[in-house]
């Protein structure tokens, strides 16, 4: 039985991880401007790497339509 309680922790804790894995825009859009920044961009890994491809007015910053993209 202790095999399986370790099982279903590990199962229960890697589906909350998933489910907290993708950031929102407003989540990142810390000075609430409207928009996300490379800097503000760096508080998520796929989003920061992704960054220059999502840009697509190449302006330096993320509007909510580019970060849709995502």
């Amino acid at each position: 039985m202790n095999t399986l309680n370790k099982t279903l922790a590990l199962i229960a804790l890697a589906s909350s991880s998933a489910a907290f894995a993708g950031t929102d825009f407003d989540t990142l859009d810390v000075d609430g401007n409207g928009v996300i920044s490379q800097q503000e961009a760096a508080a998520d890994a796929a989003i920061s790497a992704k960054f220059t491809e999502l840009d697509t007015d190449q302006n330096g910053e993320l509007s909510k339509e580019e970060f849709s993209k995502a």
